[in-house]
């Protein structure tokens, strides 16, 4: 399927709530995720909140990395888009949620600028639907 970016949109619970804290963690390992996936950090922000909290996005030539963080809840909310086809999102993906110590993560998987006729769309799978559809292809192979 021709496909202008892969877009992830990750729900990580149960994780480290002193690592979701520290804006200065979260911000090495959304950059280390960057270049994990083979993306091309351009510029990064971040901002701490009080009394807790961070949110931030690194920009990438190839889009961007965001997080948002509940330290209370030990949640964290990832958005997670690359367009081109040298990087590899999922990469960026595993580093952050295991970096954050999340015990459970739920993926939605877009593929993004799916060429349709004169106009374009989206198609979507959650990380169940995925694992489904590789558990059948093992079975035909």
């Amino acid at each position: 399927m021709n496909t202008i970016g892969r877009h992830f949109i990750v729900e990580a619970s149960r994780c480290n709530p002193d690592v979701l804290n520290d804006i200065d963690r979260i911000e090495s390992i959304l950059v280390e995720a960057a270049r994990q996936a083979n993306a091309t950090v351009v510029t990064s922000t971040f901002h701490h909140f009080y009394p807790q909290g961070v949110s931030g996005v690194v920009v990438v030539s190839e889009s961007h990395l965001a997080i948002h963080t509940w330290p209370e809840k030990g949640y964290a909310a990832l958005d997670i888009y690359t367009c081109g086809d040298t990087t590899d999102p999922q990469k960026a993906v595993d580093y952050v949620v295991s970096s954050l110590g999340a015990k459970e993560v739920v993926e939605t998987f877009v593929l993004r600028g799916v060429e349709q006729s004169d106009a374009f769309t989206h198609v979507m799978t959650t990380s169940q639907e995925r694992e489904d559809e590789g558990e059948k292809l093992a079975v035909v192979l």
